[in-house]
């Protein structure tokens, strides 16, 4: 079941699913609880989110969206406080960056290269907006993919261009598409835009 806009319950506010969400991560973004999030989404199965669903949020008190994040790009040898927050990320995914300590070494680049693999992104160990993005950040943008899975091809979006009409002409589905294209928001594809659809 998706809900629309109109039967979210007085007291929640709809949210769209991006890549990387889970009930968990929303509940700690949105300073509620998985509980109160099920309860306010009855039929909505949490190990089957997909992106573009539209889910109810909970919210005792009116929360602002989150800001946008800047996304830093980071890689072995990197440090600060964006190491220390892309590090609590991947441990709440269930991926062991090792110590929380801000700075990135093997064991955050293993996570790292682990999570990528777990999305379907390119395993080369840096943090990108495509990382970001699959790891729940809002980052202001879309990001394009700059190379695509094994298995599947690059494609550029053009005029009239949906998942549902490119999983028809290039005989795959709109799932598939999906889990090639972490971080893509279906309903909104802008025209050259690049995507990777499964060969």
């Amino acid at each position: 079941m998706v809900n629309t806009h109109s039967s979210c319950l007085p007291g929640s506010t709809p949210y769209i699913i991006r890549a990387g969400d889970t009930f968990f991560t929303l509940a700690q973004r949105f300073n509620t609880t998985v509980d109160a999030i099920m309860r306010a989404n009855p039929g909505v199965d949490p190990d089957r989110l997909f992106i573009g669903q539209v889910i109810c949020i909970p919210s005792s008190s009116p929360t602002p969206p989150p800001p946008s994040h800047s996304c830093p790009v980071l890689r072995m040898g990197s440090r600060g406080a964006a190491v220390v927050d892309l590090q609590h990320r991947l441990l709440n995914m269930g991926f062991n960056p090792g110590p929380i300590d801000g700075i990135f070494g093997q064991r955050t680049q293993s996570a790292v290269i682990s999570f990528q693999r777990s999305k379907n992104l390119v395993p080369d160990g840096v943090v990108g907006i495509a990382t970001w993005t699959a790891l729940g950040v809002n980052c202001g943008t879309t990001p394009p993919p700059t190379r695509c899975p094994a298995g599947t091809s690059p494609y550029t979006v053009r005029a009239g261009d949906t998942f549902f009409n490119l999983a028809q002409r290039f005989n795959t589905t709109v799932d598939a598409i999906m889990r090639a294209n972490p971080g893509v928001d279906p309903n909104r594809l802008q025209i050259g835009q690049i995507i990777c659809i499964p060969r």
